[in-house]
């Protein structure tokens, strides 16, 4: 299954969003430095979606916002 997360680091507080079927909104109190945020944003949608960390990838988007994650293992 494919998402597509928007994130915003740097944030207050951790917040997810769900915008649509297969679309997120992301708030994590990591800086974007170093991958920081991006693991961040893989902690939280395991726990969310109650998967390994190891069944999440980040496909697209390493350096921006707008990311594409795979999580493997759940269906549309």
């Amino acid at each position: 299954m494919l998402i597509k997360v928007k994130v915003y680091p740097s944030s207050k507080e951790n917040e997810l969003l769900k915008k649509d079927a297969d679309s997120f909104e992301l708030k994590v109190k990591a800086p974007p430095k170093m991958g920081l945020a991006n693991r961040e944003v893989v902690q939280t949608l395991s726990l969310h979606f109650k998967v390994p960390v190891s069944k999440i990838r980040l496909i697209k988007g390493f350096t921006e916002r707008n990311k594409i994650f795979e999580i493997i293992g759940l269906s549309s």
